[in-house]
């Protein structure tokens, strides 16, 4: 990401920002966590998930001033805007509700949407969140956040970090490994070959991982359905980073009620 990209970076262990009472006491009770053993201090997952911004299509304007697409009907609130065949970019278009959303992909076949990036490192004992980053939706972000946050691991121990596919590159391994983490990616052998080999791979540890990784995903489903962030209320990725914070903080503390308490 270039010098004008800025990673909102929160921990849930330690918040840099002053946030009010209540999402502190959330917080806090991730320590209680710790305290307790219901984390574990050397294995771990990473990922991230789309935030849908507070900013629709019609919201893009040209960079360079150029004239918009016509409107299709004379509502000058809200106007029908067509912009079919029109190619828009990041590079050459920007949202004028929301100018640092960023159109973005998840996969091939869906659609681009403005949105930001929200990274977590869960645990591999009972998939609770221990980090957490806001970025702007960029195609190196996910990686980007792994580097960063992969130095705030707890130290000594045999760490392993579990990922997606898409952190299968001789880059992210090497510096998982420059950091004394084992890499457990999930190997993208297709019409390429793998960073990571036999080695790795044939460790049992290797293949609990890439069961334990899927915990991260019921954190991303509850934000998403409970929470608040099925899509973004607030514009900026400073409020989106406090946002996904304060949503992921909530999960664990659903989810140490469960472990310590049963559903009842």
């Amino acid at each position: 990401m270039g010098g004008h990209v800025r990673s909102a970076r929160c921990r849930l262990s330690a918040v840099r920002d002053p946030l009010p009472d209540p999402p502190e006491r959330l917080l806090a009770r991730r320590q209680d966590g710790l305290r307790l053993t219901l984390t574990s201090n050397e294995h771990f997952t990473v990922d991230g998930t789309l935030l849908e911004a507070w900013a629709s299509h019609k919201s893009l304007r040209p960079r360079d001033d150029a004239p918009a697409a016509p409107s299709s009907d004379d509502d000058p609130h809200n106007p029908s805007v067509n912009f079919r065949g029109e190619r828009r970019r990041n590079t050459t278009h920007r949202s004028t509700t929301d100018p640092q959303a960023r159109l973005y992909r998840k996969a091939a076949g869906q659609p681009a949407k403005l949105a930001y990036l929200g990274h977590v490192v869960t645990d591999n004992r009972h998939g609770l969140i221990v980090d957490t980053e806001t970025t702007l939706a960029t195609g190196t972000a996910e990686r980007d956040a792994a580097r960063a946050m992969v130095r705030d691991l707890p130290s000594g121990g045999h760490r392993t970090l579990g990922a997606d596919k898409n952190d299968d590159t001789h880059d992210c391994v090497a510096m998982l490994r420059e950091n004394g983490v084992t890499p457990h990616v999930a190997q993208n052998d297709t019409r390429r070959r793998s960073a990571i080999d036999a080695r790795t791979t044939r460790h049992p540890g290797y293949q609990v991982s890439q069961r334990k990784r899927k915990l991260v995903e019921q954190g991303f489903g509850w934000m998403k359905t409970v929470g608040t962030l099925r899509k973004l209320r607030h514009r900026g990725v400073a409020l989106a980073r406090w946002m996904f914070t304060f949503n992921a903080a909530g999960y664990d503390v659903v989810r140490m009620r469960t472990l310590l308490f049963g559903s009842g």
